[in-house]
């Protein structure tokens, strides 16, 4: 019969799917928020890259369960459907929400499987419906974090499902039912710690359902018994045989839990939940309290809050507190349940005994009453409880739509229901769109929770309005005075807007509210791992300050001394010993984090930064290494190893160092830098369309990026494409006017490819206006005066440069040229005398008096100089007799201004100034 009843039809299933897509279609627009940005976006877990072992070894938060900072919460085949998502969509939310839908969906439609176990066909789809549209449910189906509860419910309810088929013929005992649900119990407790209560649910069903015992049955047995008067019958026994099984089965997984958290309760604080560092009895009642708080947002969940931690519920601190008759009434009401359940034969009294079941034991976990959780109150853990309420809802519906004059009356206001929480589900659902939506709503249902305020801040802080978002977290001292976080927030906000001295007095007021330090007593244990965060802001802060950095690293050692195992503060003090030039101290604060965490790439990028400080670059390269085995996606040990290796100049290092860029720029795409170092890489290998490509690329994503466009245009020149290269050191110059080395290229492509003389004695002039003593401007300068035939000018020039640099070789040869030309031409002009004896006399005494005026004005002045400039080729020219005529003269005169010119053509370019670049 059970199994006739269980089954659940298609038309029944078309409707709970198409009531599902009804009022969760608008989750596939939401965002990743709230624990999800922890859970997904900086879970390393998720990543293709991180061995699976990891899933295994982790939290749910990715966090090593052996560290105290983990949360305990052990769910790793949740984190493994994460993996999957991230496998075939990365960080795409729509497919995480999607598939939470998709198992809503399932849940809702096992549900009514279990539902026709104990009501009739009708009640059993109204509960089903109810439960799928119920607005409590948005937490854990619109969050993408709730599919711990989704999952761990799937397998829950077939667990449950299986353990009711173990009853035989005769009630017989059938164990494959029995294994089956001791595996589903298994998983979904590896989906979700309350998994393991469906343990409680099967032997509550086997002694009051299957066996059909009440409890004055068990009570009357039992006193028999005792008595002497009766011994055990064979269907109790075989009861008992099927309840230690389930007993030893779970205990076995407690224990394995237990040795997965390593015997430690996870850290929290009075912040996450207060009520769990209350004195007695405070914290009773505060806890008892929160149990109609429960049942009321069950009831009535027009008011929803994605937290609920903090000030949202005042301490219940004295038994006058009006609060307590809610307690009272909520134990009044679930007592007379639980005796009409227990008491009385019936399938009524059986359906309200599995339905408080449903309710009770899933949230017993999460009830704060055998141990404290970090919360107060949490929509999505009423996930599965919610199923018993709808249980009641509906046999309770069942009870008066069978009463003829309320049967009306009965389906209006099932109609109504539905229909109104159908619509609070699909509004609630855009709460959940981003950050901002969803803590903006929580303010409008609770203002006294300082950690809404921080959160909204922080939305606000992730789109740069810290303006905005320094008054929600001033707000939150406000609402939270002993909040160390909210001010800590404050204090970084204040330093996002360069306000440090605002930012120090709110790190300090941070810092005072630490809890102080009791001899004897284990510091670790009282404080937050983040609070002690305010110790590395404050010393990042008074860092910038280098009159300051021996105070940081005060701060930093005080820190560590609090925590020795705060490996982040480690590195940040190994950062600081570097700043103060500190290497080997540095290296040792690397090596003792990484005793603590070797697993962590971070410090091994940071110690090959310190063995680059050292000189030692093999070491460094082995250091980025290790920390592209632990990270394959380390950025910055992807980029800077590549560079190393490229620096390193050998060339078999350079197919690896490309193959590290290209990762680089697949990570970061929008960062010029990558594309950059390819294109240099690929001008290292003279591979020049390649480079051109890639240095094109980096000017496109940073139009002024100096050093792409100097090399794209000294590329260009190098490679015969003189007249592209101009257009590229326009953009240089109009970016960066004073750039020296664009402006010698300039020159020299106007100079020897355009002819432009006049446009590149600019561009020398523009260098010896910034750099009087620049060698290779002003000797370029002097080629200018050559070509325009001012070898005078040219000859004084080349005296002042040489006097700047009296070393180079290549200028005195450059002079000996000028001056020689100068001499040919004194001569000619004395064979041309006779011609025309008063003019050419003339001439002669000018050029005799100019060269006098030269060797007057030489000045001595010393700089330094690149080697390698375009030489002139040495020219010698024969002088003819004496006796040759005016016209021989005259032709002469042209045959050494063509090979004058011929040599000009013939000047090497100027050298390629890559260093430096």
């Amino acid at each position: 019969l059970l199994e006739k009843m269980a089954d659940v039809s298609l038309k029944e299933a078309a409707l709970i799917v198409g009531v599902v897509a009804a009022c969760y279609w608008n989750s596939l627009f939401c965002g990743f928020v709230f624990d999800d940005v922890s859970a997904i976006l900086d879970n390393k877990d998720l990543h293709p890259s991180t061995p699976l072992k990891n899933l295994f070894q982790n939290d749910f938060w990715g966090t090593p369960m052996s560290e105290e900072r983990s949360h305990k919460s052990y769910r790793p085949l949740t984190v493994l459907t994460f993996r999957l998502n991230y496998l075939f969509s990365e960080l795409n939310a729509v497919s995480y929400h999607f598939l939470n839908l998709v198992f809503h969906v399932v849940v809702c439609v096992v549900f009514l499987k279990v539902c026709k176990l104990f009501l009739d066909n009708r009640s059993s789809v109204v509960a089903s419906l109810l439960f799928a549209v119920h607005p409590i449910h948005t937490e854990a189906v619109t969050g993408v974090v709730g599919r711990a509860e989704l999952l761990s419910s799937i397998f829950f309810l077939a667990a449950f499902l299986s353990y009711t088929k173990s009853k035989g013929p005769d009630n017989t005992i059938v164990w494959t039912p029995i294994a089956v649900t001791v595996f589903l119990v298994a998983v979904a407790t590896l989906c979700k710690e309350q998994g393991i209560t469906v343990v409680g649910i099967c032997c509550v069903y086997e002694v009051f359902i299957a066996q059909g015992y009440t409890l004055p049955v068990l009570l009357d047995t039992a006193v028999q018994i005792l008595r002497g008067k009766g011994s055990i019958p064979l269907s109790m026994l075989q009861t008992l045989l099927k309840l230690i099984v389930l007993m030893f089965s779970t205990l076995l997984l407690v224990v394995v839990r237990v040795q997965v958290i390593q015997s430690q309760l996870p850290v929290f604080t009075r912040f996450d939940n207060p009520a769990a560092v209350s004195p007695s009895p405070v914290r009773q009642l505060t806890f008892n309290y929160l149990l109609p708080v429960n049942a009321w947002l069950l009831l009535n969940p027009s008011e929803l809050c994605c937290d609920w931690t903090m000030g949202t519920i005042p301490l219940v601190e004295s038994l006058l507190d009006v609060r307590n008759i809610a307690t009272l009434t909520f134990f009044c009401f679930l007592g007379s349940l639980i005796v009409f359940s227990l008491r009385y034969p019936g399938d009524s009294s059986k359906t309200v005994l599995m339905a408080l079941c449903l309710i009770v034991l899933p949230f017993i976990p999460a009830s704060n009453l055998f141990f404290p959780v970090g919360f107060v109150v949490a929509e999505r853990v009423l996930y599965v409880p919610s199923m018993g309420f709808c249980i009641l809802v509906a046999h309770g519906w069942k009870k008066l739509s069978n009463i003829s004059f309320l049967r009306k009356i009965s389906w209006v206001c099932l109609s109504a229901v539905l229909f109104t929480h159908a619509l609070k589900t699909l509004h609630r659902n855009w709460d959940w769109e981003s950050e901002y939506t969803l803590f903006m709503s929580a303010l409008k249902v609770n203002k006294n929770n300082a950690k809404l305020w921080n959160n909204v801040g922080h939305a606000l802080e992730n789109e740069k309005n810290f303006e905005r978002a320094l008054q929600f977290f001033i707000q939150a001292t406000q609402v939270q005075p002993d909040d160390i976080g909210a001010h800590m927030n404050v204090g970084r906000t204040y330093k996002n807007l360069n306000k440090t001295k605002e930012a120090e007095e709110s790190y300090m007021i941070a810092k005072s509210l630490m809890p102080q330090i009791i001899p004897g007593k284990k510091y670790a244990a009282r404080v937050a791992p983040n609070h002690l965060n305010v110790y590395i802001n404050l010393a990042n802060l008074i860092r910038a300050n280098e009159s300051r950095l021996e105070e940081a690293d005060q701060l930093y050692r005080q820190a560590i001394s609090m925590r020795p195992d705060f490996k982040y503060c480690v590195i940040s003090r190994g950062e600081l010993l570097l700043k103060m030039n500190k290497p080997l101290k540095a290296k040792e604060a690397y090596l003792r984090a990484l005793e603590l965490d070797r697993t962590n790439a971070d410090l091994w990028y940071n110690l090959a930064i310190v063995y680059i400080e050292l000189k030692d670059p093999t070491e460094a390269l082995k250091n980025f290494n290790r920390a592209l085995e632990l990270n394959p996606t380390h950025k910055l040990a992807l980029f800077n190893s590549a560079l190393l290796m490229q620096e390193s100049g050998d060339a078999w290092l350079r197919p690896e160092a490309k193959q590290r860029l290209l990762h680089y720029v697949k990570e970061e795409p929008q960062d010029a830098n990558g594309y950059f170092n390819l294109g240099m890489l690929a001008m290292d290998d003279k591979k020049d369309s390649e480079a051109e490509a890639w240095m094109k690329k980096a000017i496109k994503l940073q139009p002024s990026f100096r050093s792409a466009l100097f090399n794209l245009a000294l590329l260009y020149s190098q490679t015969g494409k003189e007249l592209m290269a101009l257009p590229v050191l326009e953009d240089l110059l109009r970016y960066y006017p004073d750039h020296t080395k664009g402006l010698i290229l300039k020159g020299d492509i106007l100079m020897n490819q355009k002819k432009d003389i006049v446009g590149a004695k600019k561009c020398f002039e523009k260098i010896l206006e910034l750099d009087p003593n620049n060698v290779q401007g002003k000797h370029n300068l002097c080629v200018v005066y050559f070509e325009e035939r001012d070898l005078i000018k040219a000859e004084k020039c080349l005296v002042e440069t040489l006097a700047l640099a009296p070393h180079e070789e290549y200028i005195q040869r450059h002079l000996n040229i000028v001056r020689s030309k100068i001499a040919s031409l004194g001569a000619m002009e004395q064979s041309l005398l006779p011609a025309d004896g008063t003019a050419a006399a003339e001439e002669k005494k000018k050029s005799l008096k100019n060269l006098q005026e030269v060797k007057k004005e030489q000045k001595t002045t010393q700089t330094t100089v690149n080697k390698g400039h375009s030489e002139y080729k040495k020219q010698t020219e024969k002088d003819n007799s004496d006796k040759e005529t005016s016209k021989k003269s005259t032709k002469e005169i042209k045959d050494i201004e063509k090979k004058r010119v011929a040599a000009l053509k013939r000047l090497e370019e100027i050298e390629r100034i890559l260093n430096g670049e």
